[in-house]
């Protein structure tokens, strides 16, 4: 498993970053599993889109960015334009509801609360962590779970929403911004995979 572990990283060193990014992206060229849960993650959307069902997305921090950036592409468009716009829906986005769930109830029931009032069975939840231990996370899962949704988690090698989860797109790396840099990827290839066969007859 790849990580910044070494006491002597020198995070200045420009070219020896580019290097690390580089070799954790070659591991995952050769990750099979990994390549599988991608297509299994986008499979999973593109049946449940086709039934009627929604995506939610949960993440903090670098991963709230993300799970934004995911539902932006569906809702809108990422390669095919003026297209109709999927079901995906960013937990992270709304102020107010965040601010009144975590004030009035605790910043871990922030996705949880959202997973029930917005949630339906059949629905999916993708939870974005690069620790995989995400508290806000995990309760949604929970929440999710009894609701008979299907749970995918993005996450690094390890952590316990990757036990918890349906599919876990798992990430062979301890370093938090590789590791995101990898969500990035994914994040592209699933929307350019359940962009085309939503809409190949466009």
């Amino acid at each position: 498993m790849m990580g910044i572990s070494s006491p002597d990283f020198n995070a200045k060193d420009i070219r020896g970053t580019i290097v690390e990014s580089a070799e954790l992206f070659a591991s995952v060229i050769e990750d099979k599993d990994l390549q599988n849960k991608t297509q299994d993650t986008a499979e999973l959307i593109i049946d449940t889109l086709k039934k009627g069902g929604k995506v939610l997305l949960c993440g903090n921090g670098g991963s709230a960015a993300d799970a934004q950036h995911f539902a932006g592409e569906m809702v809108g468009s990422f390669l095919i334009k003026n297209r109709p716009g999927l079901a995906f829906i960013a937990l992270n986005t709304d102020t107010s509801v965040l601010t009144s769930i975590g004030n009035d109830r605790s910043y871990e029931e922030v996705f949880s609360q959202q997973t029930q009032a917005l949630g339906r069975a059949g629905d999916v939840i993708i939870g974005i962590s690069t620790s995989g231990n995400s508290k806000n996370i995990v309760r949604a899962f929970e929440q999710a779970a009894k609701m008979e949704m299907k749970l995918v988690a993005m996450c690094g090698a390890s952590g316990k929403m990757s036990e918890m989860a349906d599919i876990a797109m798992r990430v062979p790396c301890s370093s938090t911004p590789r590791i995101q840099e990898v969500h990035a990827l994914l994040i592209h290839i699933i929307c350019g995979y359940v962009e085309a066969e939503m809409f190949k007859d466009a």
